[in-house]
């Protein structure tokens, strides 16, 4: 086993990106609620870049994790 703090790195900013990206998606949902389908549809377009990584990251995570135990 190594000491490397790499694993917990990466998924603790995994984490963070997920949880910025959860905060965005409340914050579209708001401006649209408000009127603004135009810039709700723009944020929510970027989020969907966010979902289509998360399982590729998600799975590179366990992996690494998994090497370094």
């Amino acid at each position: 086993m190594t000491d490397s703090p790499l694993p917990a790195l990466l998924y603790r900013l995994n984490q963070n990106i997920n949880a910025v990206g959860a905060a965005v998606e409340e914050l579209a949902i708001w401006v649209e609620q408000r009127g603004s389908t135009e810039a709700s549809a723009a944020v929510k377009a970027h989020l969907d870049v966010l979902i289509e990584n998360s399982d590729f990251i998600a799975e590179a995570l366990a992996e690494l994790i998994e090497r370094e135990g």
